[in-house]
């Protein structure tokens, strides 16, 4: 199996309640809980962390296509969200909202929207994901 990352991502936690390191390809980041539950706020909480994955990926897809376009979009800004609905079927819907500067055409827009939809986080979030855990 050949997997999309050189180097795995490794996590680990030590005493200190909720606090993890997350180590990747070029460097550390810290990731921690909000303090409603006991967490510290140190850094982005997991919810946050997937979200922020979801948005980095559909601003650099439409930032390439733009660019390769050659539209003048200066600016590109996306808020998420997401809810779980627990009741029938436990799924997840994710809020994602687009926002781009005044200079763009109606037909712009919609063919970015598109774009966004083809980021390759949509794609795994939007498809099976099967997690195989071992020890």
């Amino acid at each position: 199996m050949k997997y999309e990352l050189e180097n795995d991502i490794v996590g680990s936690i030590g005493l200190e309640k909720y606090l993890c390191t997350i180590q990747w390809r070029n460097g550390t980041l810290i990731m921690d809980e909000p303090k409603n539950i006991e967490g510290k706020d140190l850094g982005p909480d997991p919810y946050s962390t997937l979200l922020a994955s979801l948005a980095g990926c559909t601003l650099s897809t439409l930032r390439m296509y733009v660019d390769r376009k050659g539209w003048n979009v200066p600016q590109i800004t996306v808020s998420l969200n997401f809810v779980i609905h627990k009741e029938a079927d436990f799924s997840t819907e994710i809020k994602r909202e687009i926002k781009f500067s005044d200079t763009i055409s109606q037909e712009q827009k919609e063919r970015l929207l598109v774009i966004a939809t083809k980021c390759p986080v949509s794609k795994i979030l939007e498809n099976k994901i099967i997690i195989n855990t071992t020890a």
